[in-house]
């Protein structure tokens, strides 16, 4: 049995919340033993995780306020549970681990590095400064681990040295995110609007990374034009109590075409509602999951290019550059202008993609051979060569190799 700990800053539903949920529940339970240690607290994913049977511990740090506490804390429930893996996900958490996973002896100290291109200078200034400890620290995790090739060039551009790394996306349960052809009637209905209007969505919590502003801009233009379609945002922060959102609302003077929805726990339902879904960040995307849910909801996206969204989409959806609203407008109302058959292609095509290269059952299994190969060498483990014999056989995606490399040198970057 293979003993692994996750350490993350909290459990709120960001994106690496989700996906620390979604791997717990497809990894192999009898090869596998999970712990989960939140930095803050429990969140709203605490009760979801240990309804797996997943023990959820927390340090009770509070965001942006750091506690030497923390770190005796955390070597203390390492010690008490002795896992053979510590994995990290999110800066503060790989900063936090590696000091105690060190300290506590842990076998094998693995960080998750979720993002790419951050701009710094929309963030605090302890975001920074943890950063450039972690580039300088980075020769000392036994493995870093990626979800997207943007994320991974540009750490590595920024001074990242692991001494092995690995590439794993993101992945979707296809039973959860599925198309639903009654999702389009409800929610119209509760929303007040005909059957056809149109609906454009927004999935992102109130953040400069994910640019509103931009989407904003886009939908200002577009209701000028198109006073059928109308815009929905749903997340974190995005809802009638957000001064600075509501502002921008009215001097776009889009009040009447825009729905705030705030925080929904019912995202798999609204998915297969939409006719489409936009992405409109300016930075730092690593692999976003609001893509991979709507495409395996048979909704085309329309994203900007930051981060690996392009990939991701490919041929399915829309690409158009960051911070161009003019732009974002123009790709929304070509989708819109479709034939409802065309669309529906698009959205066929988009599923497909994230069958045959995102499954979670598929990213699942490249954590479990992940985690086997770290552990090989430790005492009472069996060799790489038997646990061939206990995988089970799957097709991964050949854009998303998920064997371990070591990292290049300067020169080869």
């Amino acid at each position: 049995m293979i003993k692994i700990m996750h350490l993350i800053t909290d459990l709120a539903t960001g994106g690496a919340e989700i996906m620390l949920y979604k791997m717990l529940s497809c990894l192999d339970r009898s090869q596998f033993q999970n712990s989960v240690v939140s930095m803050t607290d429990r969140g709203s994913l605490g009760d979801k995780i240990e309804a797996l049977q997943v023990p959820v511990f927390t340090l009770g740090l509070r965001r942006g306020v750091p506690n030497p506490l923390a770190l005796f804390r955390l070597i203390r429930l390492l010690r008490a549970e002795r896992p053979h893996i510590l994995q990290t996900w999110l800066y503060h958490s790989d900063l936090l681990g590696l000091a105690a996973g060190k300290l506590a002896r842990v076998p094998v100290v693995a960080w998750n590095i979720r993002c790419s291109d951050m701009d710094l200078r929309e963030y605090p200034q302890l975001t920074s400064l943890v950063l450039r400890t972690l580039v300088w620290l980075s020769r000392f995790p036994d493995v870093v681990i990626f979800n997207s090739d943007a994320g991974s060039l540009f750490h590595l551009r920024l001074g990242y040295r692991p001494r092995k790394s690995s590439m794993i996306p993101n992945g979707f349960d296809l039973d959860e995110f599925r198309p639903d052809s009654d999702a389009p009637s409800w929610f119209r209905k509760e929303l007040g609007l005909s059957p056809l209007n149109s609906l454009v969505g927004l999935v992102a919590r109130y953040d400069p990374m994910k640019d509103h502003e931009n989407f904003l801009r886009a939908a200002a233009a577009v209701a000028n034009q198109r006073p059928g379609i109308h815009f929905v945002l749903v997340g974190q922060g995005v809802d009638e109590s957000n001064r600075e959102l509501i502002r921008e609302i009215r001097n776009h003077n889009i009040s009447l075409n825009l729905h705030l929805l705030g925080n929904r726990h019912d995202i798999r339902n609204i998915m297969p509602a939409l006719d489409m879904l936009v992405l409109s960040s300016a930075f730092g995307e690593g692999f976003p999951n609001v893509l991979g849910e709507a495409m395996a909801a048979g909704v085309p996206c329309i994203v900007t290019n930051v981060g690996d969204a392009p990939k991701i989409v490919a041929d399915t959806g829309r690409v158009v550059h960051a911070k161009d609203p003019a732009g974002l407008a123009a790709a929304i109302r070509e989708v819109a202008d479709m034939p409802a058959e065309e669309r529906r292609r698009l959205g066929r095509a988009a599923r497909r993609r994230i069958e045959e290269c995102f499954s979670l059952s598929s990213v699942g299994r490249q954590y479990e051979v992940l985690y086997r190969e770290l552990t090989a060498g430790l005492p009472d483990y069996p060799s790489p060569e038997s646990l061939l014999l206990q995988r089970r056989p799957h097709t991964a995606c050949p854009r998303t190799p998920d064997t371990l490399h070591q990292s290049p040198d300067k020169s080869d970057l």
